[in-house]
């Protein structure tokens, strides 16, 4: 959600050195809509060598429209606690809309930062540098960006992907939740699944095992 990039360190440090990785920042001072990102994402793909994408979480159905309009560079596609439509449904949904403005305008508390987001083995250090990572950015693109995820729909573009599919799934996920997998696979039987133990910020909380999950997966492909 935050979009600056900077919660990446460990996992690509766990990543082979084979492999040249680039991180994409988002603007953190403006809000850009799912199609506006697709076109920043497009820009700063190699038209000549071929890549894979991976995203997490806010990202995921940014990363599927991509995959869907795919170049031939493109090879796979990874997603990481991630959902081809909103993971909020009724009146959470509703609720999550109306508090959208203000939610962002308060400091992510610990407790907070730790039920939803890295879970309450994390550490005090990785909770630090979420806070300090989410109050960077400014909470009016935030809130944008909750909207955007409330809204999303990517279902039918999903279909047309036809590069091979691995999906991270975090086993104590507690914003994104197993039917957004199932959404998935009632799409692509074929979608590789690998469960990780772990909260929502899997690859922050479990580099070394996401990394190998990707690193097995791109030597497939």
């Amino acid at each position: 959600m935050d979009g600056t990039g900077k919660l990446f360190a460990e996992f690509r440090a766990a990543l082979p050195d084979e492999y040249e990785i680039e991180i994409l920042q988002y603007p953190s001072d403006r809000f850009l809509s799912y199609a506006e990102l697709e076109d920043f994402v497009w820009s700063s793909c190699s038209a000549t060598e071929p890549f894979v994408l991976i995203a997490e979480s806010f990202s995921t159905p940014l990363a599927i429209q991509c995959a869907a309009k795919a170049q031939e560079n493109l090879k796979g596609l990874i997603l990481c606690a991630g959902f081809a439509e909103s993971p909020v449904k009724g009146w959470r949904r509703v609720t999550a809309r109306i508090l959208a403005p203000l939610l962002f305008h308060l400091p992510l508390s610990a407790v907070a930062a730790k039920f939803w987001l890295v879970g309450f083995s994390g550490s005090p250090q990785l909770i630090q540098t979420i806070r300090s990572v989410l109050a960077s950015v400014s909470p009016k693109v935030l809130s944008a960006r909750l909207q955007a995820v409330l809204g999303c729909d990517v279902r039918a573009a999903f279909k047309q992907v036809q590069v091979p599919v691995l999906y991270l799934q975090a086993r104590e996920d507690r914003l994104v939740g197993s039917s957004c997998v199932d959404v998935l696979k009632r799409i692509h039987a074929n979608i590789r699944v690998e469960i990780l133990n772990g909260p929502h910020l899997l690859l922050q909380r479990q580099p070394l095992e996401a990394a190998q999950a990707v690193a097995s997966f791109l030597q497939r492909i």
